[in-house]
């Protein structure tokens, strides 16, 4: 099933296709069921030439992508695995994300074993070219429990950063220290290097904290990122060192560390 995207601010003839093909469309994925009673479904979206969406943290501009699942049948728990991303230079900024395709691979826990599964809901992203239009995507599909492994799923599935165990990752250290408005975040990591020029990335786990600028230095195998967090909200707020995930992305792999200890 494929849907196109309701774009919010298409307003101007030169930002649609001019085949008069949608800039971004939909579709569910069918992979059956995983050996443990799980079903393995994903979001594929496909871009027109040229255009991109974002990484769940998307840099120093964009939008962000948000998920709601209302409408959803027999679903309790649903995980998301997100491929590894690009890094854009764009106007001096840089941003994270995905350019014509993106294959999000998803694995829900029914709520009641052996009866269908219905995935309803919206995907709300930004797509960018030479301009940067908001979209709101809309899909609805049952789930095919009899269906086989999809190549796109196992090839997205793949293609996920490896853990901090996989890549060598020694240690996970985070400094935490209090500024004006916030709390800075200083991760001492122990790990080869991920090859070139190292970009890395510090999500608090909470909605209601958002961060800065991530730098990123490396001294032989030491790696140190650092990062502001600050309220989406005004007032206090406490940052929870097993709750923060580190995302490593370089020219030869790309890591995902989850939590740290102090440091």
């Amino acid at each position: 099933m494929i849907l196109s995207a309701g774009l919010l601010a298409l307003t101007s003839p030169a930002l649609a296709a001019s085949d008069n093909t949608p800039l971004v469309e939909i579709e569910v994925l069918d992979g059956g069921l995983t050996a443990h009673g799980t079903y393995m479904g994903a979001l594929r979206l496909t871009l027109q030439d040229g255009w991109k969406t974002y990484w769940r943290s998307p840099g120093d501009t964009g939008i962000p992508p948000t998920f709601y699942w209302r409408g959803s049948r027999n679903v309790g728990e649903l995980s998301i695995t997100w491929p590894t991303p690009e890094v854009f230079m764009s106007a001096g900024y840089q941003t994270i994300g995905y350019h014509n395709q993106l294959v999000l691979p998803i694995e829900i826990t029914p709520q009641k074993p052996n009866r269908p599964v219905r995935v309803k809901g919206r995907m709300e992203l930004g797509i960018c070219k030479d301009v940067c239009v908001p979209s709101e995507l809309s899909f609805d599909h049952q789930l095919d429990p009899n269906a086989g492994r999809h190549p796109a799923i196992s090839a997205a599935m793949a293609s996920r950063p490896f853990s901090a165990s996989e890549a060598g990752v020694q240690a996970a250290t985070c400094l935490l220290s209090p500024t004006q408005y916030g709390m800075q975040v200083e991760a001492h990591i122990t790990m080869p290097t991920a090859g070139g020029t190292e970009v890395a990335v510090i999500e608090s786990g909470s909605p209601q904290i958002y961060a800065g600028e991530t730098t990123a230095e490396r001294s032989g195998d030491l790696l140190v990122a650092t990062t502001e967090f600050l309220p989406a909200t005004s007032g206090a707020f406490a940052l929870d060192r097993s709750q923060l995930r580190i995302t490593v992305l370089g020219s030869r792999i790309a890591v995902d560390i989850r939590g740290c200890t102090a440091g």
